[in-house]
């Protein structure tokens, strides 16, 4: 079928665009509420979590592309829908992550930064994944969750000086392409 035969089917691009949205998010909220029940450990529950979210994306890396690239593109009632989709699963490991803080005395880490440095790191996968050439799927997620626990529990607690910045928070000018100081 052709791209303009497809478009026949819908009555806008951003029609399909939500379908395909929603498709994702009702997809990986219904396998989370099948997993979520496995174990009463928080730890297991979050592993559970990424297991399901990069098990799908890996098996689905198209539609993961269209959720990352048209991010913003819908509009009116279809974004007011996939918003509301989108709040519920990041609600979901945003709890969970929580509560291992409270559970653990992880409370150096923003619980929002520690939510989204983990889908950063799980939703950026499909720009460099490569099945043939990387760790298959369990050892994939047990290193990166590794890598995520060891920098969520830890992190706030730990002081090195070589890790504290000397920049201030105000050198947006120093940074910014459009606002440069030259001398």
């Amino acid at each position: 079928m052709s791209l303009s035969g497809l478009y026949y089917y819908f009555t806008t691009k951003e029609e399909l665009l939500f379908l395909i949205q929603e498709r994702c998010f009702v997809t990986l909220l219904q396998r989370w509420e099948q997993a979520a029940n496995s174990t009463p450990d928080i730890r297991a529950h979050i592993r559970a979590f990424a297991e399901n979210h990069l098990s799908f994306f890996l098996h689905n890396m198209p539609e993961m592309k269209v959720m990352a690239h048209e991010d913003e593109s819908l509009t009116g009632e279809f974004n007011d829908r996939i918003l509301v989709l989108k709040r519920r699963y990041v609600k979901v490991i945003m709890d969970l992550i929580g509560e291992l803080q409270t559970q653990e005395g992880g409370k150096g880490i923003d619980l929002r930064v520690a939510t989204f440095a983990l889908f950063g790191m799980m939703n950026w996968i499909y720009t460099w994944y490569q099945p043939k050439r990387d760790l298959p799927l369990p050892q994939l997620i047990d290193q990166m969750l590794r890598m995520y626990f060891f920098g969520l529990l830890k992190a706030g607690t730990v002081e090195e000086h070589w890790f504290t910045s000397n920049a201030s928070s105000n050198e947006k000018a120093a940074y910014s392409l459009w606002q440069r100081n030259i001398p």
